[in-house]
């Protein structure tokens, strides 16, 4: 039984090659997406330290005391800095995923658009609640 003129064709073409990482270029909604997930995750950690430092308020002096002194060192700040803007970046994503549902910004340039946004803003309130947080503590 011989092979039919369509199938020896298909056999004898090489088959594409996907598009290596080096060659293609994620969209930055797929990006922000996939960020959005990443700091969804991480806020689970941000918020243990939060109940960590809000113990340690209801508990002694001392205790306290210690738990203040790690967030000020500056790996803690460090760490505080970051919580702070994976809690913005998530919650600008979370708005640009609520004003999809409402059927808003779904074309190709604007969900582009309002992704860059969320990551410019996510930036942007994070510097500011810091620069706000320093100025009332008066450093």
């Amino acid at each position: 039984m011989s092979k039919s003129p369509a199938t020896q064709d298909f056999a004898r073409r090489e088959r594409p090659l996907s598009p290596h990482l080096s060659v293609y270029r994620p969209p930055i909604t797929m990006t922000m997406s996939i960020i959005h997930r990443i700091t969804g995750g991480a806020l689970y950690f941000g918020t243990l330290l939060v109940a960590a430092w809000l113990m340690a308020a209801a508990s002694s002096q001392s205790t306290f005391d210690r738990v203040n002194w790690a967030f000020g060192t500056w790996l803690g700040q460090l760490v505080l800095f970051g919580y702070s803007w994976v809690l913005m970046h998530h919650m600008l994503g979370g708005v640009r995923h609520l004003v999809w549902d409402t059927g808003a910004g779904l074309e190709k340039h604007a969900s582009s658009r309002i992704a860059w946004a969320t990551l410019a803003g996510s930036i942007l309130l994070t510097a500011l609640i810091w620069i706000a947080g320093y100025m009332v503590r008066g450093a």
